[in-house]
């Protein structure tokens, strides 16, 4: 899903969720006003009390979606203190940093140079396609489709208000959803291996 749809989808759930916990919450005949107690605005206290907690579970709502970088649909978004050229750098430096197990970067993918060249200007989203020849070839000998779907690839993004974002399918889509799609077998021990190296390198691009 394209991160504009993705963005209004979430907070259209967002929307739905706070909007039941006010309907959940809003006083009504014999409940929350219970006491005849009431401010100097003459708002009851128990109302008082309801809107105030709801106050608080909205914003603990909102705040999680804005901070959490856990997966999401098999995506793992993490936000960088970088530049998106300097994001891109650092990742591709922490991957480089794996070849001795077989890790290496085969390519980069400017998508707002490309949109240039058509006189489309876009915010800058550079994708890094990056693997492990050593573990990916044999899967891709027996199961040629899979190559559709692999190497693994990394997004660095920058959303409307200017901030970057590293993104990223996790471990268990890759092996649980990806290679099941093409029949394809999975490693023995490779998912949370795998899981482990992306965390690092992504917070070493990041942090």
């Amino acid at each position: 899903m394209p991160s504009g749809l993705a963005a209004a989808y979430r907070a259209l759930k967002f929307f739905n969720l706070s909007a039941g916990i006010l309907r959940a919450l809003t006083p009504r005949a014999g409940r929350c006003v219970r006491s005849d107690e009431t401010n100097m605005l003459g708002i009851p206290m128990s109302f008082k009390k309801c809107a105030l907690v709801s106050l608080a579970l909205s914003l603990a709502i909102c705040t999680g979606a804005a901070t959490a970088h856990a997966a999401d649909d098999g995506l793992i978004t993490k936000p960088s203190r970088y530049s998106v050229t300097e994001t891109v750098t650092r990742f591709e430096a922490a991957v480089k940093q794996k070849e001795t197990v077989g890790f290496t970067v085969f390519t980069e993918i400017d998508h707002a140079v490309a949109a240039k060249k058509f006189g489309i200007d876009m915010r800058p989203p550079t994708v890094i396609v990056f693997g492990n020849p050593k573990l990916g070839t044999p899967a891709m000998v027996k199961t040629p489709l899979l190559a559709i779907d692999v190497p693994p690839k990394a997004l660095v993004w920058e959303d409307d208000q200017g901030k970057v974002w590293l993104s990223y399918n996790s471990s268990d889509y890759v092996y649980n959803t990806i290679y099941p799609r093409h029949g394809a077998a999975v490693p023995p021990a490779a998912t949370a291996a795998f899981a482990k190296l992306l965390d690092e390198m992504s917070d070493q691009a990041t942090k």
